[in-house]
């Protein structure tokens, strides 16, 4: 049977989970999926995905991973909104447990699940991953940071979608110099979640997929066909 909550080990792990939802619906309040189990918690949030066949944008994921201290395994999908709501009534649980003088692990209920987010289907790999050459965290940076400007000045404010959906993934399937396989979705969803700081952003890849990791996180690119040879 599914497991219907989580439990995190303390109140900053659940600051963090919070911070991490926060950022991600600012980039796509939709859903987020919840891989519970062996200890782990995985939350994915899709920060760029295709729409349909046509769409060349780029398939981006962030990825959090947390310790957890409670059993039972689950996979879901669920409402970014409905988490935080939660995430932050276990906040406020834990802050009145403090000043008690009591710090305890902090459970979360899970929300009803979703199943229209099309990109949840796709599963990266868990294991195979080698490491390979990838851009470092200021190329990264300035080609989010370009693209967030060049975004801006094309898309008006009042457009339909499709314009807006075309014109992201134009610019954030480019790729990066110096990094040819991997789009500059990359470096958004790495500065716009939060990932970058001062270690080293280290890269790896297996099948279609590549892999940008810091401390902060991981941003996972799913490359398109045409890529897959280099």
């Amino acid at each position: 049977m599914t497991a219907r909550s989580f439990t995190l080990a303390d109140p900053a792990s659940l600051d963090d989970l919070q911070t991490f939802l926060a950022r991600a619906q600012r980039v796509e309040d939709g859903s987020v999926r919840l891989i519970g189990g062996s200890g782990v918690l995985a939350v994915y949030a899709a920060v760029l995905y295709p729409a349909g066949l046509l769409d060349e944008t780029p398939t981006v994921l962030g990825l959090r991973t947390l310790a957890l201290t409670s059993r039972g395994d689950f996979d879901v999908v669920v409402p970014i909104r409905s988490l935080l709501l939660r995430v932050e009534r276990a906040q406020e649980l834990a802050v009145t447990a403090i000043a008690d003088g009591r710090e305890e692990p902090a459970t979360v209920g899970l929300p009803m699940e979703v199943h229209t987010a099309t990109w949840a289907a796709i599963s990266p790999p868990r294991g195979g991953w080698r490491a390979v050459q990838g851009p470092d965290a200021a190329a990264l940076d300035q080609v989010a940071r370009e693209g967030i400007a060049e975004v801006a000045e094309i898309v008006p404010d009042a457009v339909g979608e499709s314009i807006v959906r075309r014109v992201r993934g134009e610019v954030w399937g480019r790729e990066i110099p110096g990094a040819e396989h991997i789009p500059a979705g990359a470096g958004f969803a790495a500065v716009s979640l939060g990932f970058l700081g001062d270690d080293e952003v280290k890269a790896y890849e297996t099948g279609p997929w590549t892999r940008l990791t810091t401390r902060r996180g991981h941003v996972l690119v799913r490359r398109r066909a045409w890529t897959l040879s280099r």
